[in-house]
């Protein structure tokens, strides 16, 4: 065997290790970044069931007070029907926003009967989905941070050349509705 021949050997040997090892650590990288994606959802799915669970009690503490306003507990009761930890991301970002909505129709309704406000049940409720909607928004920041990771990475050499060996694709954002960016007044406390 020649010395020409041992290089061109080597070289191909060489070449094939450092592709090998590009195609394994972003295969790894990748994996990783996907299972925290599903975590980070995981982690928003326990939130919102802990909301869609707090909603009956909301409702019915405000039910008998709220006689004439109907429209708005049918809003909450509806959109808390209509959660399916199961669905995709998306119908269930959709829904998240309805509940939202829905509970914000509720807490302003609710800001107009003095009754209701200044029940303890009722402040203890608003306060402890004024916390629960805090850590949708803390979750939905982490998820929506690992999904930007996830998309970049599969987006950029050699993830590009990567994914469609490997069936990667880009994943969805838990977009936030632009009237979120208002926080909501849930103070329901006399003034």
């Amino acid at each position: 065997m020649t010395l020409p021949n041992l290089a061109a050997i080597f070289a191909v040997t060489l070449l094939a290790i450092v592709v090998c090892y590009i195609v394994l650590t972003s295969y790894n990288a990748v994996v990783a970044l996907r299972l925290r994606i599903d975590k980070a959802w995981a982690n928003i799915g326990v939130v919102l069931r802990q909301r869609h669970d707090q909603l009956p009690n909301l409702v019915a503490a405000v039910r008998g007070l709220m006689a004439y306003e109907r429209d708005v507990l049918t809003r909450v009761t509806e959109a808390r029907a209509a959660y399916m930890p199961t669905a995709p991301i998306h119908d269930q970002a959709a829904t998240s926003e309805a509940t939202t909505a829905a509970v914000r129709s509720l807490f302003a309704v609710v800001e107009r009967y003095p009754d209701i406000k200044a029940g303890a049940n009722v402040q203890d409720l608003q306060d402890e989905i004024e916390r629960l909607e805090g850590m949708i928004a803390d979750r939905r920041e982490l998820y929506n941070d690992q999904v930007y990771r996830y998309n970049t990475r599969i987006g950029q050499v050699p993830g590009v050349v990567l994914a469609p060996l490997f069936g990667w694709q880009p994943r969805e954002f838990f977009a936030a509705d632009p009237a979120d960016a208002i926080p909501p007044d849930t103070d329901l406390r006399s003034s």
